[in-house]
């Protein structure tokens, strides 16, 4: 409500609506979340799915932070399109299945490749879902995770290697190229090629998709750019009041 007053005011910094009227447009606000919450899906013709979680904190549970679940899709004709918000109180196995299963109510298609973080429940939901869709798992997360296992002297060397890993043309290419990293950095770094080794398969999969595609499919960039407006909004907000709020 504070925001909405700020935003409609005059030269003189005077608020050119009551209070009233600042709960009406709020209230409409809430109206139009919903419907945006009920619209049908099928007029979408989703070809990639980006899926994950933001935290926020709510002040009827202090010291904790409940998950809004999110999805973003590119589209068969390059639109990208926010699908779907809702709050997840976890980024659980269960909140992430009715998140997707309540898409897929609504008519969402079959997408041809979903791009998540590692998110064990989110894993699990997307395999139960949509089983034959490809599941491609976010670079920028993984080659981060891999990175912070070697030492600083050694991080140039193994980005290489992944890049040769991960930009290869084809899928297989990419398997061979993953066969000689793990050849190479496992006596050294056993630790990081553990974690390049998990999943594996997952972290391909884009190069299954035209070359001109994966640029933007290989990462979850597309939902991290949303969340990264949404925190400049939400961090003067210490916590907030109710779910509604959030």
């Amino acid at each position: 409500t504070r925001d909405i007053e700020d935003l409609l005011t005059d030269e003189s910094g005077r608020t050119v609506i009551s209070k009233d009227g600042v709960s009406e447009l709020t209230d409409q606000l809430w109206k139009d979340y919903q419907t945006f919450c009920r619209r049908d899906l099928s007029v979408y013709e989703v070809e990639y799915l980006f899926l994950d979680a933001v935290f926020e904190s709510i002040r009827r549970q202090a010291g904790l932070k409940e998950s809004i679940l999110a999805a973003w899709a590119i589209c068969r004709d390059g639109q990208r399109v926010l699908i779907h918000l809702a709050l997840g109180n976890r980024e659980s196995h269960d909140c992430w299945l009715s998140f997707l299963r309540d898409l897929m109510k609504r008519g969402l298609r079959m997408p041809v490749l979903i791009t998540s973080d590692g998110a064990p429940g989110l894993i699990s939901a997307i395999e139960q879902v949509w089983p034959s869709s490809l599941r491609q798992r976010c670079l920028v997360h993984k080659k981060r995770n891999i990175l912070a296992k070697v030492p600083f002297d050694a991080v140039a060397d193994m980005r290489a290697y992944l890049d040769s890993v991960w930009y290869a043309p084809t899928f297989e290419a990419g398997r061979e190229a993953a066969q000689i990293f793990i050849k190479t950095f496992e006596p050294l770094y056993p630790s990081a090629v553990a974690c390049f080794k998990d999943d594996l398969d997952a972290s391909l999969q884009h190069l299954k998709c035209p070359a001109t595609h994966r640029k933007a499919i290989r990462t979850t960039n597309l939902l991290e750019r949303a969340f990264g407006e949404q925190k400049r909004r939400t961090k003067t907000i210490p916590r907030f009041f109710t779910e509604k709020s959030c």
